[in-house]
C-alpha cells in the first residue's frame, strides 16, 4: 500500500554559489526528478508561478520513504519543504 503526499518545495540557492556548481546542481536535480517521475513515485509536478518553488504529489510507501526520497534530491540542502499527507475524499468520484 502506498501513501500520497502533497509537497511544496521552495528553493533558495545562495546567490554567491559558484555558477558552475549551481549549473551542475540544477542539472543533477532535473535528472533525479525525471528518474523519480519515470519510476512512478513522483506522479505530479507543478511550478508555482513567479517563484522558485513547486508543488508535487508523491506516491510512496511511508513517511520514511518520502523523507529519503526528498533527501536524495541534489537541491535538498537549499530547500524549505512542507509536507501534507493526503487521504481519499469521500465525495471524490469513484471513491
Amino acid at each position: 500500500m502506498t501513501m500520497l503526499f502533497h509537497v511544496r518545495m521552495d528553493v533558495a540557492i545562495p546567490h554567491d554559489l559558484d555558477p558552475e556548481v549551481r549549473a551542475d546542481l540544477v542539472a543533477r536535480e532535473k535528472a533525479r526528478a525525471l528518474d523519480l517521475q519515470a519510476s512512478g513515485v513522483w506522479p505530479e509536478l507543478w511550478r508555482i508561478v513567479g517563484e522558485y518553488a513547486n508543488v508535487s504529489i508523491f506516491d510512496v510507501e511511508s513517511n520514511d520513504a518520502l523523507h529519503d526520497l526528498l533527501a536524495s534530491l541534489p537541491l535538498f540542502p537549499f530547500m524549505s519543504i512542507q509536507v501534507t499527507p493526503l487521504a481519499t475524499h469521500p465525495s471524490k468520484l469513484g471513491a
